[in-house]
């Protein structure tokens, strides 16, 4: 979705880096007007001040959909690739993700999440998890505050209710009572099966790969073993070569001994 391994045409490229930190702000703002909302729950100037601050927002967002999908190529390839981009425009609640995309513009998370694949998805799933409790403590809070049958009526059990959703745990203690409550609820349930499922193939990947690396570890170690053990007898049997024919053979040098002294015993007799 933020980013795609295809280019689109290099006039998207430049137009997505002129506008990704305006609209990252642009997604902190609207963040900060809607918490205020809903829960400062401001009357008149400073409720229509939020209004319009959302507002605007929403209007930044859509303008730079509308260009995206103009300049890109092909178009049809770009918009079911970029479905998010279409719920920042459609869906309020979906336009602070557009933060995650910070992620990949802090050199301080690079340097400490490093250039791996694994490292980045954790660093979106921790991400993600954050902004997704935020926005649906607001989002349920705001649904479901003053609602005939709502046991959700603090920003406290909003936050507690959503940690609850999102790890699909389902204590029960916390319910809604209203349509736009349960829609919030689905969202976060399946936000959080998602990320759980994340999680645990990322864990699984490291594992796997740490037992794949100690045997390769393992079995280098052994190699070289091998190879020093095999040094070791080479020079051992040069050794022995050496010692048994420095000139001749010992038989020879024998066999020249006997010869020289049977005449001797001859000459005696």
């Amino acid at each position: 979705m933020f980013g795609s391994h295809h280019t689109f045409g290099a006039d998207l490229q430049r137009w997505k880096r002129v506008t990704d930190w305006p609209l990252a702000i642009a997604a902190l703002i609207f963040l900060f007007a809607y918490a205020w909302q809903v829960i400062g729950d401001p009357d008149g100037r400073l409720r229509t001040v939020t209004e319009w601050t959302m507002n605007v927002t929403w209007a930044i967002f859509l303008v730079d959909y509308v260009v995206s999908i103009l300049l890109a190529h092909p178009r049809w390839r770009w918009f079911y690739t970029h479905l998010l981009d279409l719920a920042m425009v459609l869906l309020p609640m979906a336009r602070p993700l557009r933060l995650l995309r910070l992620i990949t513009l802090l050199r301080v998370l690079q340097r400490t999440a490093g250039a791996a694949l694994r490292g980045k998805i954790l660093v979106y799933v921790i991400g993600t998890v954050g902004l997704l409790v935020l926005v649906g403590s607001l989002a349920i809070l705001d649904a479901e505050r003053g609602q005939p049958g709502s046991s959700i009526e603090t920003y406290g059990d909003a936050i507690w209710w959503s940690i609850v959703t999102i790890t699909t745990v389902g204590y029960g203690d916390l319910t809604t009572a209203t349509l736009t409550g349960r829609l919030v609820a689905v969202a976060l349930m399946a936000g959080g099966i998602t990320l759980i499922s994340t999680v645990t193939g990322t864990l699984a990947s490291w594992i796997v790969e740490r037992i794949h690396q100690v045997d390769e570890d393992n079995q280098a170690a052994t190699r070289a073993q091998f190879r020093e053990l095999e040094r070791k007898i080479d020079r051992l049997l040069a050794a022995q070569k050496g010692h048994a024919t420095p000139h001749q053979p010992a038989s020879q040098t024998d066999a020249s001994t006997d010869s020289a002294v049977a005449p001797a015993s001859s000459d005696q007799t």
